[in-house]
């Protein structure tokens, strides 16, 4: 027989066309076709590999996309099915060969062919053919009804399906007339090298990826063996010189020995490993994929953008399988970079042409912000890239100075922008990604994974930003980044620390210290009670008054919005810090430096020569430093300090046993705050609690545990003055469940709230404070002759005004 092929392979695949002339046009070359209603679908019976067949309509077929159009009844939208799903479609409408149309030619009959086809799942399939057409390894045939010869039913193989189609053996060459076959070879690479065949829109793309996510892989050595372009000896020849240039992928190598042309890797790339081919010239590239990876990287990595949709990174490259082309472009996109086959020659004028073309510069349009001045870090760039190319085993992945400082600048950046409050650099020693988790809010999450190759460089860059040793890696460092130097308009200041771990890594955490403004007192969340007792505190002439917790707990942000209540022309105030958390005009603060010997009990001493009234000491570290602190209130000066202790009964004992003088610490003494941060309920989708009575309950439970056993109420009685307070005119309480959505990156929280126990010191405190009383003690005393609320006490009452949960409240507290 003719071994036919179609005139227009480029239209094979036409949307939408009638019977006549598009769609029917793939085997009109195989038989003629009668009239068909005014219709765009074709009755036709899909059959997958598990041997179910279902009978619809063919809306189209896309050979650049790989999938079928099909109607199901009743839907009058076209689902689009991948060919990986198919094993055969057939039209139900049988054609009749026109040369034979009036006597019945049987089976048997020269004009006709038998065929044994071999699936790729084992099944086995033989028939009658009157004509076939392979397209691409896709297979157009028109086969013989069992019953009656002279109907011919047009079959749809896609080559996912194909493992060896054959003629059987002793046939003959089919005589059928050229009325029935239009004899009109079209080599293989002219489908894959014609520029109609490739992509040029988006949407056929994302279709085109989708239907390659599922094909297996394909090594590319048996591609070009099973399309015939290559022998077994020439690629047993080219695997074995690929051994000497390992970084060489193997079709460059069988494109350097002439065993094969562009055009034939090109074609194998596409049609048997199910890389989507795209005409780089037509399609509209998206200016948010030109923004993510500036023209430098492109022209060094030959690839050009085309897609970028929500860490979704699309790009065109001569060479899909080059690992490490993927590798770079994920690692300076920061998203999952997908390659797609150039349908021509990716050279660095064609990229500076499109990117030209959509108004980018060399520089990409992308905000450097950069050092340009850092020669040291281009030598650590340089080594690693040597270090890399030494590892047989490492991705090869390239670097510049500019990449890396340009993600090192976004990542602080964006940290800030998020109101992240630490970033953690976490490098290992084996072939794990470097992860960088953000802490905010008081979670610590992951942000984003880097390749391990990028640890050392990753690290020592940050060393050099606060002027650390870049060449000691055994012994911890501390050191500070004012990050203005590079990048203007960002004040931010960081405070760095590295720690080395196991197998000679290096971990970085860094603190951010944002120069931010001090919060209005009224505005920390504390109760009416506990700010009428603070303002009492703190507008004393003299004494001392202690904000104290664990780290993170806002002490120094509460201390500032104290300072800046009292900060009036008449009062003189210094501040010694470490770190200088809160830049304040209106105050002179200093910050010491204890590698110099500049220490928080020095720098007390040096400012109690310089006439102050208030002095705020950013912690109180040790024996001397306290007993400076007490000094200072004794001889008429407000002292402000913080210390890490858990509670503000367990402060006093502290101080006491780190040997402080009790009677002039109860005399110095006027209140001290025990705070916690917790997160606050998203306002913008939180949601009513189902079991409002039953939280009730609990939260009175809890309220009523951390009384004395000798002052504590009726839970009645907490309740109707709960009820009074919190509760609308209807009776119903304001209790929220979080729920998430974009505005709280779907947490169900968004920032932070207060919650406070406040200590304050009268006549009898200092009794007991004399007497060296434990805690417990101090506390019972504080709630039966004062107005003081544990820190738990304080959260209920925030769950009660529905700003917070009582999860997050016992999270953060204890009994």
């Amino acid at each position: 027989m003719v071994d036919t092929a179609v005139n227009d392979p480029a239209h094979l695949f036409a949307d939408g066309g009638r019977h006549d002339t598009t769609l029917t046009s793939m085997w009109s070359g195989a038989c003629r076709l009668p009239e068909h209603p005014a219709s765009s679908a074709l009755p036709c019976e899909i059959e997958n590999y598990a041997g179910q067949k279902q009978a619809c309509l063919l809306a189209g077929l896309h050979l650049n996309t790989r999938t079928a159009s099909l109607l199901l009844y009743p839907s009058r939208s076209p689902l689009k099915l991948g060919f990986d799903k198919i094993r055969r479609l057939t039209l139900t409408v049988p054609s009749t060969s026109e040369s034979k149309r009036n006597d019945s030619i049987p089976p048997e009959s020269d004009i006709f062919q038998r065929y044994t086809l071999h699936y790729t799942d084992g099944k086995v399939q033989g028939g009658t053919l009157a004509g076939y057409q392979e397209h691409s390894g896709d297979l157009f045939l028109c086969e013989c009804s069992e019953t009656e010869s002279t109907q011919l039913y047009r079959v749809f193989i896609p080559r996912e399906a194909i493992k060896e189609f054959q003629l059987d053996a002793g046939q003959p060459t089919s005589t059928i007339t050229s009325n029935d076959i239009r004899d009109t070879n079209t080599p293989l690479e002219s489908a894959v090298s014609d520029d109609s065949s490739a992509i040029s829109n988006p949407a056929d793309l994302l279709n085109a990826l989708e239907a390659q996510r599922s094909k297996p892989v394909i090594r590319i050595g048996q591609a070009l063996l099973s399309l015939g372009y290559i022998q077994e000896s020439q690629l047993q020849h080219a695997l074995t010189h690929q051994k000497t240039v390992s970084k060489t992928p193997l079709g460059e190598i069988l494109l350097q020995l002439g065993y094969i042309d562009r055009e034939q890797l090109r074609t194998a790339l596409a049609y048997k490993m199910g890389y989507p081919i795209v005409d780089i010239i037509k399609f509209p590239i998206d200016n948010e994929a030109l923004r993510h990876l500036p023209l430098t990287t492109a022209r060094k990595l030959r690839a050009v953008p085309l897609l970028c949709r929500e860490k979704f990174f699309v790009f065109a490259t001569e060479d899909p399988l080059q690992q490490s082309i993927v590798d770079e472009i994920e690692f300076t996109t920061q998203c999952k970079a997908h390659p797609v086959l150039a349908n021509s020659a990716v050279d660095a004028n064609t990229i500076r042409q499109i990117y030209a073309r959509h108004g980018f510069d060399e520089g990409g349009k992308i905000a450097d912000n950069t050092d340009d001045d850092q020669p040291s870090t281009a030598q650590i760039l340089q080594s690693l890239e040597q270090e890399a190319e030494g590892d047989d085993n490492a991705p090869e992945i390239e670097q510049s100075d500019n990449q890396l400082v340009r993600l090192i600048n976004n990542i602080i950046i964006e940290a800030y922008q998020a109101g992240v409050s630490d970033i953690h650099i976490e490098t290992h020693p084996n072939k794990r990604k470097v992860r960088i988790r953000w802490r905010k809010d008081g979670m610590l999450r992951l942000h984003m994974e880097l390749p391990h190759t990028y640890r050392k460089a990753l690290v020592a860059r940050i060393k050099i930003m606060c002027n650390l040793d870049i060449s000691e890696r055994r012994k911890p460092q501390d050191g500070k980044i004012d990050f203005s130097r590079y990048s203007p308009q960002h004040h931010i200041e960081l405070r760095v620390a590295t720690i080395p771990t196991y197998g000679d890594a290096e971990d970085v955490v860094m603190r951010i210290l944002a120069s931010a403004k001090p919060i209005p007192l009224h505005q920390l969340g504390l109760t009416e009670e506990n700010y009428r007792m603070l303002i009492n505190a703190v507008e004393r002439p003299h004494g001392i008054v202690l904000c104290v917790g664990p780290t993170g707990s806002g002490k120094t942000t509460t201390l500032h919005s104290v300072l800046q209540h009292l900060n009036t022309p008449d009062k003189k105030i210094w501040t010694a810090e470490d770190p200088i958390e809160i830049a304040n005009p209106d105050l002179r603060q200093i910050q010491v430096n204890p590698k110099i010997d500049w220490t928080f009990e020095k720098a007390l001493r040096a400012l109690l020569r310089a006439d102050p009234d208030i002095i705020m000491v950013g912690e109180i570290r040790d024996t001397e430093t306290a007993k400076m602190a007490i000094e200072a209130s004794l001889t008429g000066h407000l002292v402000l300090s913080t210390l890490h202790t858990n509670s503000a009964p367990e402060t006093v004992v502290r101080l006491l046993d780190m040997g402080i003088d009790p009677f002039n610490f109860a005399d110095a003494l006027a209140a001290v705050l025990a705070q916690r941060l917790v997160r606050r309920l998203c306002p913008h989708c939180k949601q009513p609690h189902p079991n409002a009575e039953e939280l009730v309950n609990e939260l009175i439970d809890d309220f009523l545990y951390d009384f004395p056993e000798t002052v504590r109420p009726e839970a009645e009685a907490i309740r109707r003055a709960w009820m009074a307070e919190y509760a609308d005119h209807t009776g119903t309480w304001n209790f929220y469940l979080p729920a998430g959505c974009d505005h709280c990156d779907h947490t169900g929280y968004r920032g932070r709230l207060g919650i406070h126990e406040l200590l304050s010191v009268d006549a009898r405190m200092r009794r007991l404070i004399q007497t060296r009383r434990p805690p417990e003690a101090l506390r019972e005393e504080a709630v039966t002759h004062g107005h003081f609320r544990t820190l738990r006490q304080d959260g209920i009452l925030k769950v009660l005004q529905g700003l917070t949960t009582i999860e997050e409240i016992r999270g953060s507290t204890a009994h």
